[in-house]
Formats: C-alpha cells, sequence, structure tokens
C-alpha cells in the first residue's frame, strides 16, 4: 500500500563531516528549503554529540560515513542511543558493500551519495525525518548486491511471501520503513495490541530476529522497493 508523506511544516538537522567546506555546501544548498534549517553542525564525532544536546529540536542529522576518530555509524549509534527520535542520514562517496552493511547494522534510515542532486538530497531528508527509509539507487543496488553475495537468495526451505495474508504484508512494508506499533495501528486502523501479534508472526513466518532481516526479506521478495 502507498503510505503518505506526514506533513512537517519544519526539519531542524545538525551536519557533521570533517571538511568544513562540505558543511558549508550543504547549507548553501539548502538555505533556499525554508522547512529544512540547519540549526547545528560539527566537525567530529564528539563535537557532534556536544553541539546535539545543546540543540534538542533537531530531528535529523546528516553525517559524514568516513570520518577520523568517531565514523558516522559510530556516531549514529551513538545518536540513537542518546536521541532516539533522531533521524540519521548518511552523506558519503562510497557505496562499497562493507560500507553499506554497516551503515544498515548501524540502523541509519538513508544513506545517499555525495554526488547525489540537491532535489534528491532534500527529497532524502524529507522522507527520513516522515519515518521513511531511502536509499540512493546506487546504494539500493549495492544492497541487493550483497543479499546476493552473503548466501540470502530465496532457499526452497524459506517461507513464501504469498504466506504472509495481506495485512502481514501491509504490516511489513509499514515496519520497513521504520513505522512504530503505535503509528502501524493509527495508520492501519487497528490496536497496537493487534500489531504487536502481527509484528510476532511475521518475525516467525520469515525466519527474522530484526527489523533488518525483515527488511532483507521484504527486498527479496519485492514487497519494498
Amino acid at each position: 500500500m502507498s503510505v503518505p508523506l506526514l506533513p512537517l511544516t519544519r526539519i531542524p538537522l545538525l551536519l557533521v563531516d570533517d571538511h568544513p567546506v562540505v558543511i558549508e555546501g550543504i547549507k548553501s544548498l539548502l538555505k533556499s528549503e525554508a522547512d529544512l534549517p540547519v540549526v547545528a553542525q560539527a566537525c567530529s564525532g564528539q563535537e557532534a554529540l556536544d553541539v546535539l544536546a545543546m540543540h534538542p529540536e533537531v530531528l535529523v542529522a546528516v553525517l559524514d560515513l568516513n570520518m577520523p576518530g568517531m565514523s558516522g555509524t559510530e556516531l549514529a549509534i551513538a545518536i540513537r542511543a542518546q536521541r532516539p527520535q533522531v533521524r540519521i542520514l548518511i552523506l558519503s562517496m562510497f557505496h562499497d558493500h562493507a560500507s553499506v552493511a554497516e551503515v544498515l547494522e548501524a540502523g541509519c534510515a538513508g544513506y545517499v551519495l555525495k554526488t547525489s542532486t540537491k532535489s534528491e538530497l532534500t527529497l532524502a531528508i524529507r522522507e527520513v525525518a516522515a519515518g521513511h527509509n531511502y536509499f540512493s539507487g546506487e546504494v539500493g543496488a549495492t544492497m541487493l548486491q550483497n543479499l546476493q553475495l552473503s548466501g540470502l537468495r530465496e532457499r526452497p526451505q524459506e517461507p513464501r511471501a504469498n504466506e504472509l495474508t495481506n495485512r502481514e504484508r501491509e504490516i511489513l512494508q509499514l515496519i520497513a520503513r521504520e513505522y512504530s506499533n503505535s503509528h502501524i495501528a493509527e495508520t492501519l486502523f487497528i490496536s497496537e495490541r493487534t500489531v504487536e501479534t502481527h509484528r510476532k508472526n511475521i518475525l516467525t513466518k520469515t525466519n527474522s530476529k530484526s527489523v533488518v532481516g525483515l527488511i532483507q526479506y521484504a527486498m527479496r521478495h519485492k514487497l519494498i522497493g
């Protein structure tokens, strides 16, 4: 099912990159976007954590992946531990297999290449702020290759997608977009208890142990793009 973006009038941003010129370039790109104010910036992981503590309004953190000291994924994990409501968008020049796997494991909501256009960057920020995931096309291709290289092609003993009920397929799609149980319940007009029951059944039927596993399953069966 198609889920509309939640209307957000203002999405305060934290920008983190060890090259100040990159931060200034992004700020310049975004200055005409009234709903995307850059309220904080930092050039290292520790500085980012210090700055974030002074800016509780931040909703999305745009992080460079490769930084000295604390990497982008290490910083993402630290931010999610301290401020789980902050959505993480990784910005990088690279989309190799190891980097993509690391970003997924860190629970980041998006991954955009530094070669992306302004329109893709602003779309990615708004998507992750609305509770969705966003990956550049090249990153998505690497994700699929990772599934193949790790032997995660569909196997005969793996449950087929059509063994999920229509409701379970709907819920799986929303879980893959990182919707909370309460948000899923509100979207589908069902109770949170019902969502939790469906979630447990989906994990069992797909032989998955985490949201990452569910996303991989949904991608293999073309339930999400």
